[in-house]
């Protein structure tokens, strides 16, 4: 992409800046760059307008570069190559030795159709892109070029707006999923020509918890989930329908006009379903559970009646390629059931508590309190003893105030009205007791929904993953109601989170403490005699580089995700297991942004899920971070250590809610971090403070990514030859670091060292001393004073030097062939010149005019938020004390000469709040640059 003559090589000039440093331990080369761009703006030499087009051209730059990884990471977007692919993974199943004969008939059967994998739809605010530009980043990925000058700001969606772009990409993926379904019916057919139309493949799962996720979320309410689930019932419906409707008519008429009814009786129950908000119309609820359960066998309750009819439609197919699409549709809505995808609803524990307590009195008190525990866990098992269903109907959501038994309800309420097929997901965030999965168990027991229900903890915190996660399952299993339930659903379901363990343990010490607990589970089940169970074991992510992402790529990701030891321990105990991963949101998203990617991603997925375990391929070599296990473990216990001081320094805190968060735009529906009592962002005193996607992100856009890197250095440099060939030999180790290694390339101290030193004092007052004029002088005077009030730098300064000092025994240890991981110079080119950008607006804000306090506003209190970055809310609020035009009255003829009229403070907004608009508009386009440039937000 040719870089137009009249904008500036911003690479170029980081270039020179970095090179110009290299060797001098005083220079400070970001900020170095960031003053030769504002000389030359106060010179004429650049302008805003040529630094915005010169920003647009690294965001396109950028944007391709993300296109060519999103393909490569998949392994590439070729239908033929991918389908390939698909055959392989079947015929293996089939017939792992090519030279032997092929399995049992029924060995096939079970291979393809017992689920093995699933990909889980979430809706996190990783919407980082415009819609439109997210589909020209997946279509581009495909070969199809995208105009320059894409929009890159995100625009914060809304529940509608999540669900239609999980919709989509849902689409995709179950698209892919009927190639895989066709690719083990072939095989089938070849192997076992006169059975092969009995199979009902369904390796690989789509689910989905879009409007059914209710943690720390306000905007999904019960009807919310009711009308969205039916949708998800539609579009399963009508994709079937439009299935069946390319096919010859022979033996479908029945399907037709099954589906057409269904339909029919679906999209009227839709209709009737109460808008979103907060005040339900009882009445428009009444008439919505009457269509409901009026006519809820028009709109079938499962898959059954439809399934009844393929049969006779196979039969009468005319031809074998018709048979395989109907076989193919076939196992689609076995897979799924009345849906486009399986079913996941999510809370949290204190949810939880809360409406157990209000069931059941005893209950009462905190489940880590000691002194209660056992008296605690005795009442909710004899709550269990004497529970019984009880009646669920609309009218009791509406009265309903629990959340937690609200959300039961409503999923008692899908499975008697929706679809009852399939077992709903009930996902509990900060599982922190097995007291948690029996309350869980007792509302689902009073819902009528205990066969209906998966009930899974969530571990993520660095207490659950290294010693109450395995407590948890323990305490539950202790209970016979929970082994009972266990026995009667016949798995154990299982959720772990990259996203609190990563930002407070490190990423790659998350990753290996989450595979040693998987490890305890396998012998726990063994212990308890729950082997027969199958386990799923769920990967929400989190990690500093995407939801879900991995460096390497989807391949790359699952054996990260589920490796090598865990698949062997859970193999030698035959307890098998099913592999559940998430796509979440925007980003996540893209992975299935098209047909090919949807294509690709599936086929890596199976791959994976099909792969055999560790120590059943002859000759297989062990991998070396397993057996000289003690050098690993040491620095992840490092690291560990390490993220744990770090987190708790008020300078880490004070660093990454200076102004970090302002640099943000949404991309969700929910804000970064909580507000302060007087408006505008609170003070972050503790990185807990702060979520944990922003809490990412935010790294990302301050250059180092100290989640993926820092308490390595320590442990690397102990012993560098040691850590460099576990690196090169351990091919578990190298996938935990990957993200090290991407961290380092997407950090760089002297960027770090350009944000720290702007929150510092002492550099404005340097810069004052070399001003090239009064004005300039007295400006950056004025931000240093108003600096020395919010008492940032001398934290900040101190965290810098625990970071700098980790970076650098981590770089020196690092092997040196190859490339070593650096910043590029173009996404070092973003970071200046974004510094300059701050810098002009706070030269702009401290010369802010006086005014008396107005609307609740002082100078001081704007000042604060304009040193936050809250610029368009300060410049909102300076909107109304110095308003641009004269009101409307003034115009009016009042009877007699009018007064003199001076306008409004027109100077004001041509001198502080466009500036400040427009500048503040540059930042934010930089950010998304970053994010670009990274891969992913947060």
């Amino acid at each position: 992409m040719a870089q137009r003559t009249n904008m500036p090589d911003l690479p170029g000039l980081a270039a020179a800046a970095r090179s110009q440093g290299h060797g001098d331990p005083f220079a400070t080369p970001a900020l170095a760059m960031a003053l030769v761009l504002s000389r030359r703006l106060d010179d004429g030499d650049l302008t805003l307008d040529t630094l915005r087009e010169a920003l647009r051209h690294l965001g396109d730059l950028a944007f391709a570069d993300r296109a060519a990884a999103l393909a490569r990471k998949l392994g590439g977007t070729d239908a033929g190559a991918t389908d390939a692919a698909l055959i392989a993974v079947a015929t293996r199943a089939a017939r792992p030795d090519p030279a032997d004969s092929p399995v049992p008939f029924a060995a096939f059967r079970q291979a393809c159709e017992r689920p093995r994998a699933a990909a889980v739809f979430t809706a996190h605010p990783t919407f980082s892109l415009p819609r439109g530009t997210n589909r020209a980043l997946a279509e581009a990925a495909c070969g199809t070029p995208a105009p320059p000058g894409l929009p890159l700001r995100p625009v914060p969606p809304d529940l509608e707006e999540e669900f239609t772009q999980a919709v989509a990409a849902m689409a995709n993926g179950r698209d892919a999923l009927d190639r895989l379904s066709a690719a083990f019916l072939a095989v089938g057919r070849d192997f076992w020509p006169d059975r092969w139309r009995s199979l009902v493949p369904s390796p690989v799962l789509l689910s989905s918890w879009v409007g059914y996720d209710t943690d720390g979320r306000t905007d999904i309410g019960w009807q919310d989930t009711l009308r969205l689930r039916l949708r998800m019932k539609e579009l399963g419906l009508a994709r079937l329908e439009a299935q069946i409707a390319a096919l010859p008519p022979d033996g479908t008429g029945p399907l037709r006009e099954r589906l057409a009814l269904a339909l029919e009786a679906l999209r009227a129950q839709i209709a009737a379903c109460p808008p979103s908000g907060a005040g339900v119309d009882p009445e428009a609820a009444r008439q919505f559970a009457l269509l409901l359960v009026g006519r809820r066998e028009d709109a079938l309750t499962t898959p059954e009646p439809l399934l009844e009819l393929f049969g006779a439609a196979i039969a009468q197919a005319p031809d074998d390629q018709a048979r395989l699409a109907l076989c193919v549709a076939r196992a689609g809505l076995a897979a799924h059931g009345l849906s486009l995808a399986q079913t996941h609803t999510r809370l949290n524990a204190a949810q939880l508590h809360n409406a157990a307590r209000l069931r059941v009195p005893a209950l009462g008190g905190a489940p880590d309190d000691a002194a209660r525990r056992r008296a605690l866990f005795g009442a909710i098992n004899a709550a269990l003893d004497e529970a019984k269903p009880e009646p669920v109907d609309t009218g009791g959501l509406l009265a309903e105030s629990a959340s937690a038994m609200r959300l039961m309800m409503t999923v008692a309420q899908i499975a008697k009205h929706v679809d009852a097929s399939k077992p709903v997901r009930f996902l509990v965030a900060e599982t922190e007791s097995g007291f948690t999965l029996l309350a869980a168990l007792l509302l689902a027991r009073l819902c009528g929904v205990e066969r209906h229900v998966e009930i899974s903890p969530l571990f993520e915190t660095a207490e659950a993953l290294e010693r109450r996660g395995e407590r948890v399952i323990e305490e539950a299993l202790r209970s016979p109601h929970w082994r009972a339930y266990l026995r009667g659903i016949g798995r154990l379901c299982l959720q772990f989170g990259y996203s609190d363990s990563g930002r407070y343990v490190g990423q790659p010490a998350a990753s290996h403490l989450i595979e040693r607990l998987k490890l305890r589970v396998a012998d726990l089940l063994a212990r308890h005699g729950m082997g027969e169970l199958e386990v799923v074991l769920f990967e929400t992510h989190g990690e500093g580089l995407g939801r879900g992402g991995h460096p390497d790529g989807l391949a790359a990701r699952l054996d990260y995700l589920d490796p090598p030891a865990v698949r062997a321990a859970f193999a030698a105990a035959r307890i098998p297991t099913r592999i559940e991963t998430s796509f979440q949101g925007g980003d996540g998203y893209a992975l299935f942004g098209t047909p090919a990617l949807a294509h690709a991603a599936i086929a890596r997925i199976a791959e994976h899920a099909f792969a055999p375990p560790p120590g059943e391929v002859p000759g297989e070599i062990k991998d070396p971070v397993y057996i000289e296990a003690g050098f690993a473990a040491d620095l992840f216990a490092g690291m560990r250590s390490a993220m744990a001081v770090l987190v708790d320094d008020p300078g880490y805190a004070g660093l990454l809610g200076g102004f970090g968060p302002a640099l943000l735009d949404r991309t969700g529906s929910r804000p970064a971090a909580r507000q302060s009592d007087t408006g505008g962002p609170a003070t972050i005193r503790h990185a807990r403070e702060l979520r944990a996607i922003p809490n990412n992100a935010v790294l990302q856009q301050l250059g180092f990514l100290a989640n993926l890197t820092h308490g390595l250095g320590a442990g690397a440099s102990r012993e560098p030859e040691g850590f460099s060939e576990l690196l090169r030999k351990s091919p578990r180790f190298a996938g935990a670091m990957a993200f090290a290694r991407a961290g380092l390339s997407l950090s760089d101290p002297d960027i770090l060292r350009g944000y720290v030193t702007t929150l510092d004092p002492g550099m404005w007052l340097d810069r004052a001393a070399n001003a090239r004029s009064p004005a300039n002088a007295a400006s950056l005077s004025a931000v240093a004073t108003a600096l020395e009030e919010q008492g940032l730098g001398d934290p900040v300064r101190r965290v810098f030097r625990r970071l700098l000092a980790d970076d650098t025994a981590l770089r020196g240890a690092w092997p040196a062939e190859g490339d070593a991981p650096h910043m590029s110079d173009r996404l070092f080119a973003v970071h200046a010149l974004r510094l300059m950008l701050v810098h002009r607006i706070w030269m702009r804000a401290v010369n802010m005019p006086e005014f008396s306090p107005r609307h609740g506003v002082t100078r001081e209190s704007l000042l604060r938020r304009l040193l936050r970055l809250d610029v368009e809310e300060a410049a909102t609020l300076l909107d109304q004390v110095f308003p641009a035009h004269e009101p409307p009255s003034a115009a009016l003829d009042y009877g007699e000469p009018p007064a003199p009229r001076y306008g409004g403070y027109g100077r004001e907004h041509a001198e502080l709040m466009e500036p400040l608009r427009e500048l503040f508009a540059m930042v934010r386009e930089a950010s998304a640059v970053v994010s670009l440039e990274c891969g992913a937000f947060g």
